[in-house]
């Protein structure tokens, strides 16, 4: 009866798994474009060495696969899913460096269980690189420093400079590695050898698009991504709003039960060893140093700073194969059990959208809203189209859209990399526009938009237009403001 019990166990776990991941392939098909999915192939439409908010490796991504498969929606989120199935691929390789087949197996269903792994499948973000250049980092470094194969420091290297080229946050890879060599008492001499700092070295070279566009382009996008955030962080105001922010946040991306798997882990940890870091085996060394920095710093700043959903996912590589070793077979059938529940909600949300989100991060209604304000267009013979909504509104309608639509660098606002497309503003001098401005958070189908006054400082005269308004199953579920815009007036460029 044992037998057949544990056998039935297994059955059921194998199907949640082979449902959660059914869910993530339909999604593919079902679910809308993102904004992050439509301003990332905005990227991808303007071929260059890196970008103001992020590196290129995401906007390669995508240009190969729309290039490849047409510029539509299934090929942006294939190009994500394929990516990430290579990155489930190298942590269960990475996984046999630590734990039996069995047990690297146990880590890649962990992994897989996570909305993580959905997000990544399923957003363009660049994190979707990042996370498959990370975990190749990782099994090259390790391989680097348990073999006497040399070349693995300099693959290591390259591997590192290419996540340096999906994002910053790859800083954090050979901080982990000096971190392990300095701690492991049985691989500190390595530091005295040139094979460390060469991998630095390659990793540096290897960053070389971005470095040589910030030095192009005055160091903006290393400002942005870099001083400006320590600077808000310097200002120091505590938000317990933030904690809580971060903590939902991350319950809800590993589930609940790994989330507070890796607290217990570390208390475990802490109660064994203390401060007798020189006794902590090397293996869980190494993946405690790829974990405990990015954890720990966004831990640390969360009650003074917002930290993003995705800013902790690098460090869950490393962090979902050192908790493995603490999750108990039950916890782990409960995570499984969790996330199934969790990922058959997100197909009911994808294809009925019962939960309608007050947002305009959601996949719902952008195509309607890319071919009505065509229509609008066409029906006041406007020279172009704007919006304002931070980037999502107007990377959404360029998706669709074969002329450019512009962002809120009209009005002389930031604009993030729409400040940097060589859109020259100049020539729009004394032509007419539809701006469209989303309410996310509507309560009735009022007219009134206080936001629109200060359309009057760029254009002659501005009129507004009927609302467009988002339906489904007859029920309003987006709206937008829409005006007409008359005598552009283009901002004095400083």
């Amino acid at each position: 009866m044992e037998i057949e019990k544990r056998v039935s166990q297994k059955r059921f776990l194998l199907y949640a798994l082979v449902t959660i991941v059914l869910v993530r392939i339909a999604s593919i098909f079902l679910m809308g474009p993102m904004p992050q999915d439509a301003y990332y192939y905005l990227y991808s439409q303007h071929p260059a060495l890196s970008y103001f908010d992020h590196p290129p490796a995401i906007a390669m991504l995508l240009r190969l696969f729309t290039w490849a498969l047409g510029s539509n929606v299934i090929a942006i989120k294939l190009a994500d899913s394929i990516l990430t199935i290579g990155t489930v691929i190298l942590f269960y390789k990475l996984a046999l460096s630590f734990y039996p087949k069995a047990q690297a197996a146990r880590s890649t269903m962990l992994l897989l269980s996570t909305l993580m792994v959905s997000i990544l499948s399923l957003v363009s973000t660049p994190d979707t690189p990042l996370l498959f250049f990370w975990t190749l980092s990782l099994l090259f470094s390790y391989k680097a420093i348990t073999t006497n194969k040399r070349v693995w420091w300099i693959v290591a290297g390259m591997a590192m400079g290419l996540a340096f080229d999906s994002k910053y946050t790859a800083v954090f890879l050979p901080f982990g590695l000096l971190l392990f060599l300095i701690l492991s008492a049985s691989h500190r001499k390595k530091l005295a050898t040139v094979w460390p700092w060469l991998t630095c070295l390659t990793m540096v070279i290897f960053s070389a698009p971005v470095i040589i566009w910030n030095i192009q382009h005055n160091f903006a996008s290393f400002a942005f991504q870099g001083s400006q955030r320590v600077g808000q962080i310097t200002a120091f105001s505590i938000k317990p709003k933030f904690i809580f922010g971060l903590l939902g946040h991350q319950l809800a991306l590993l589930m609940p039960i790994l989330f507070i798997a890796l607290f217990f882990g570390l208390y475990k940890l802490a109660r064994k060893y203390g401060k007798k870091v020189a006794e902590i085996p090397a293996n869980d060394l190494f993946l405690l140093s790829f974990f405990l920095p990015i954890f720990g710093l966004f831990l640390i700043i969360s009650p003074i700073y917002w930290v993003k959903i995705n800013w902790m996912m690098p460090a869950y590589i490393t962090g979902i194969l050192w908790v493995n070793a603490y999750l108990s077979e039950k916890w782990f059938k409960w995570q499984m059990i969790v996330a199934l529940v969790v990922h058959l909600a997100l197909i009911i949300e994808v294809v009925f959208y019962p939960v309608h989100i007050k947002s305009d991060d959601t996949w719902v209604g952008w195509e309607d809203l890319s071919k009505q304000v065509l229509s609008v267009q066409k029906q006041h013979q406007a020279n172009f189209v704007f919006s304002d909504d931070n980037y999502k509104t107007s990377a959404e309608l360029n998706l669709y859209s074969k002329d450019f639509v512009y962002a809120q660098n009209v009005i002389g606002e930031p604009a993030l990399e729409f400040d940097f497309l060589g859109t020259d503003l100049s020539h729009l001098a004394g032509q007419s526009a539809i701006y469209v401005d989303s309410d996310p958070r509507f309560k009735d189908m009022a007219m009134n938009n206080p936001d629109a006054e200060k359309l009057k400082n760029y254009f002659s005269s501005v009129q507004q237009l009927p609302l467009i308004i988002i339906k489904r199953n007859g029920k309003p579920i987006r709206k937008f403001y829409v005006y007409l815009c008359s005598n552009y007036r283009p901002p004095i460029r400083k």
